[in-house]
């Protein structure tokens, strides 16, 4: 039975946020510090897209995203502002392998994403020839660029093949689930693309790098995760938001979003909300379907953002059967180079790497893999049974792990991670364009500017400036954000 729909006038100085995850909700934040009232509206009846926390064994651990950059304020600044400063905590241990020619090597030291400056730094995950190959890149003429390339192409075309499916591959994998051959350089890599635009040797360029960075002399840790989770992050900023009077409302999917003389109405199955100003905080596929009517142009180059699916696979041990096997040692865990033609992508030793985890579960062994990447989501449609079991053995020929888990929890991600091919950031600037030719509307989100949790709330903080500038004779009056607290934030 179709329900009726009812129009609210929501008045002047009103902004419809669509889309409830990290972007959205540091959308929301940032857009009721400037004073504009804020409606937040999220399809699915759960906040927080990729970051979502759940139980295992009866102790509280991360299903989605489990770190985010601390060497970038955004993400770090918006938890401190919403009350978590005091349970920010970095890894425990960040001493990382590779799964790679039969072996745990060591992750290397002294690289860019997996780019060495040096290739002794790479001895052990490289075989002789390999390291020959490298060796001889100072000796190659200049490869050219252009406005973009393939982080893959061009570092195999300066260093061979085995260093980019041995490192950079599984590397990028991590944080993309994609192709290294495919992703670009500009968008991915931006410092190595600028060290590639200059020309000459990669291996010197990487070192120019390495120089900079020491000579910033960045202190504190590289990533920051949360007593409790990265998934307790998108609730505390919800808190915020309501205590700052904005409204949220979940279960509450957007059909349609039309331009008027005052600014927009919002369709959803209930109701058409007007509002003088809208974000977009949805994948890219939904933005597409929203703009088509107002920007054709926009829709169609949303609508070519492809994205990658994957399954994570959370795995707890009696530790007590893990320490009687000597299987695992303080490792945060490893990566596998997808050449190597293994299921699982990478494997996290969550009560190595989160002291929390250990506290929280002193009697358990947390860990978890990962499965899936771009162009290879047949594994996905595996049961979840089977996902366990092909862990399991994944597990035990890369640490000889023979211990049953107490208990496992499988999550799919589908079409979790837009992809970056070569062109991606024109792509971006185009849409940007288009969008911008409409009033009072932007896009933010994973699609535009990073994948990782601060490019994320970087993107909604721009859209809600911009938003704020182009509403500005329409700021009433500038309210308080409650800090967050652990009461506010359900903790």
């Amino acid at each position: 039975m179709q329900r009726s729909t009812n129009r609210v006038d929501t008045g002047t100085g009103h902004v419809v946020v669509i889309g409830g995850g990290i972007a959205g909700l540091a959308a929301a934040h940032r857009l009721l510090a400037t004073g504009l009232r804020v409606t937040l509206l999220e399809a699915t009846d759960r906040l927080g897209g990729k970051l979502m926390t759940g139980d295992i064994a009866g102790t509280q651990v991360d299903l989605g995203a489990e770190s985010m950059l601390a060497r970038r304020p955004e993400a770090v600044d918006l938890a401190r502002a919403v009350g978590l400063g005091d349970r920010l905590q970095p890894p425990a241990t960040a001493t990382a392998a590779v799964w790679t020619r039969g072996e745990l090597r060591p992750m290397p030291k002294g690289h860019v994403m997996g780019v060495p400056g040096d290739p002794a730094a790479l001895g052990g995950v490289l075989s002789p020839e390999g390291l020959a190959r490298i060796a001889q890149e100072r000796d190659l003429t200049p490869t050219a660029v252009g406005d973009d390339v393939a982080v893959g192409a061009y570092v195999a075309d300066r260093l061979g093949r085995e260093v980019v499916d041995r490192l950079v591959e599984p590397l990028l994998g991590g944080v993309y689930a994609g192709d290294a051959y495919r992703l670009s350089m500009r968008a991915a890599v931006p410092q190595l693309f600028e060290v590639a635009r200059e020309g000459g040797s990669l291996l010197d360029g990487v070192q120019r790098i390495q120089q900079q960075a020491a000579a910033r002399r960045q202190t504190g840790p590289v990533f920051q995760g949360i007593d409790g989770g990265i998934g307790t992050l998108p609730e505390a900023v919800a808190d915020a938001v309501r205590a700052g009077g904005g409204e949220i409302l979940t279960a509450t999917p957007v059909l349609g979003l039309t331009r008027t003389t005052d600014g927009w109405d919002i369709r959803t199955d209930t109701r058409v909300i007007t509002a003088a100003g809208v974000v977009l905080a949805t994948p890219a596929w939904s933005a597409s379907t929203l703009l088509a009517a107002e920007s054709p142009a926009a829709s169609v180059d949303l609508a070519g953002v492809e994205y990658a699916s994957m399954a994570l696979v959370t795995l707890a041990f009696r530790r007590s059967d893990v320490a009687a096997t000597g299987a695992l040692d303080g490792r945060s865990g490893f990566l596998v180079p997808p050449v190597d033609g293994r299921t699982i992508k990478a494997s996290t030793f969550s009560t190595h790497k989160w002291q929390w985890v250990a506290d929280a579960a002193p009697d358990l062994f947390v860990l978890r893999t990962s499965v899936g990447r771009y162009g290879e989501e047949d594994h996905l449609h595996r049961e979840d049974t089977e996902l366990v079991d092909v862990s399991l053995r994944d597990l035990a020929e890369a640490t000889g792990l023979a211990a049953k888990p107490v208990d496992t929890e499988v999550t799919r991600w589908i079409g979790g991670l837009p992809q970056y091919p070569v062109g991606h950031l024109t792509r971006v600037a185009r849409i940007r364009d288009e969008v911008a030719k409409l009033p009072a509307l932007r896009v933010c989100g994973a699609v535009y500017d990073g994948v990782g949790i601060p490019a994320c709330i970087a993107s909604a903080h721009r859209a809600a400036d911009e938003i704020a500038a182009d509403l500005a004779g329409e700021i009433i009056a500038t309210p308080t954000l409650v800090q967050g607290t652990r009461s506010e934030a359900g903790q």
